[in-house]
C-alpha cells in the first residue's frame, strides 16, 4: 500500500499548503467517507461546509474558495481541484494487472501479422490476417483483432474487445472492456417482391485516431463505403452508439448512452451529453454542446448551446419551460 506524508503530496500537486499533519496519507476519498488516514478534495463552495465534520486528515482546495484546516490539518489550495486530484491519484494508482507471458501460449495469432516491440497480449486473443500492431501495443485477454487492421503504437485493448477487419487505430487510444470496432452498419431497406427486408452491404471501415479512449461497451459501426471517422483527442463514455460513416472532429466528448445516427458529422471540440441523440446526415458544427436528453433534428451552428427534445437554442427553450410552469400555476 502507497501513503505519503503532506508535504510529499505538496510536491507532487505544487500547491500551497496550509497548516500541517503528521497523519501518513494512505489515500483519497470523499470527504463524507474519509477517515484519518485519507486525503480528500474541495472543488466548490457547496463541499466547503463538510470540511469541519469530515474526518479526513488533509484536503485540495481550489484557491478562490475560504477555507481554514484546523488542528493537526492540512490544506492544499490550487487553480483547479479536479486536475489536482489527478495528479494525486496517478501517484496513488496501483497499477494494471500483469502479464506474466509478453505473448500468452493460448493467444492464436497468424503468421502474417506483424507485432511490434514490447507488445503484451493475453490469454485467447486472437490476432488476424496482415494485421499490424505497433510497438508497446497492449491485448488483454479475450481480445479480437481481425484481418489487415493496423494498430499504433502503446494502444491498450481491454479483454472483450473486437475490432473489425481493415480498420485504422492510431497511437496511444484505451479501449475499454467490450468495445465493438467496426461492426456491420444499421443498414435496411424494404425488398422489391414485399419479403422482409434486405440488407445493404457495409464494405467501408473505420479509422481512429490518436489518443482516443472509448468507453466499456460502446460501439463504432463501419462505414457502408469509405469509413466512419473519429479524430484525435476524442473521449467516448460507456454504452455509446457510433453508426455508420459518422465524422467526429478532434477532441469530441460524448457522455453515456448518448448516440449519433448515420453520416452524422461533429466539428472540433463538440461536447453531446448523457442520453442525447442526434439525427441522421445532420452536422454539430465546432464547440457547440448538446445538453444531456436532448434530441438533435437540424444542424448546430459552431459554439451553440442546444436543449430539449426537439433541441432547440438553450435559452429560448428555458424561457419556453418557464412559461409554461407560470401557465401551469394560473
Amino acid at each position: 500500500m502507497k501513503s505519503f506524508s503532506i508535504k510529499e503530496i505538496n510536491d507532487i500537486i505544487n500547491g500551497e499548503l496550509l497548516g500541517n499533519t503528521n497523519q501518513l496519507i494512505e489515500g483519497p476519498e470523499q470527504l463524507d467517507r474519509a477517515e484519518k488516514n485519507h486525503i480528500s478534495f474541495i472543488g466548490s463552495r457547496k463541499y466547503v461546509k463538510m470540511w469541519k465534520t469530515s474526518k479526513a486528515c488533509a484536503a485540495i482546495v481550489d484557491e478562490k474558495l475560504k477555507v481554514e484546516p484546523g488542528e493537526n490539518r492540512a490544506l492544499i489550495k490550487v487553480k483547479n481541484a479536479d486536475l489536482a486530484m489527478g495528479k494525486l491519484l496517478e501517484a496513488f494508482d496501483p497499477g494494471p494487472p500483469q502479464f506474466d507471458d509478453e505473448i500468452h501460449p493460448t493467444a492464436v495469432i497468424h503468421e502474417s501479422a506483424l507485432i511490434g516491440k514490447g507488445c503484451k497480449i493475453g490469454a485467447n486473443c486472437f490476432v488476424g490476417r496482415n494485421v499490424v500492431l505497433g510497438d508497446g501495443v497492449i491485448l488483454y485477454p479475450n481480445v479480437t483483432i481481425l484481418d489487415e487492421t493496423k494498430i499504433g503504437p502503446a494502444t491498450i485493448v481491454w479483454s472483450g474487445t473486437v475490432i473489425r477487419e481493415r480498420c485504422e487505430i492510431g497511437a496511444y487510444c484505451i479501449f475499454h472492456t467490450n468495445v465493438s470496432i467496426g461492426a456491420d452498419g444499421f443498414g435496411y431497406r424494404p425488398r422489391e417482391d414485399g419479403m422482409g427486408l434486405a440488407k445493404i452491404p457495409q464494405i467501408g471501415n473505420v479509422v481512429i485516431g490518436n489518443a482516443v479512449e472509448i468507453g466499456a461497451n460502446s460501439c463504432v459501426d463501419r462505414g457502408k463505403f469509405s469509413s466512419t471517422i473519429i479524430g484525435d483527442g476524442c473521449k467516448i463514455d460507456n454504452l455509446v452508439q457510433i453508426a455508420h460513416n459518422c465524422v467526429m472532429g478532434r477532441s469530441c466528448i460524448m457522455a453515456g448512452h448518448s448516440g449519433l445516427a448515420g453520416s452524422v458529422t461533429l466539428g472540433d471540440g463538440v461536447i453531446i451529453g448523457g442520453s442525447a441523440s442526434i439525427k441522421d446526415h445532420t452536422t454539430i458544427h465546432s464547440g457547440a454542446v448538446v445538453a444531456a436528453g436532448s434530441g438533435v433534428m437540424n444542424d448546430v451552428p459552431a459554439g451553440k448551446t442546444v436543449l430539449g427534445y426537439p433541441a432547440e437554442d438553450s435559452r429560448d427553450k428555458l424561457k419556453q419551460w418557464l412559461a409554461l410552469r407560470r401557465l401551469a400555476k394560473s
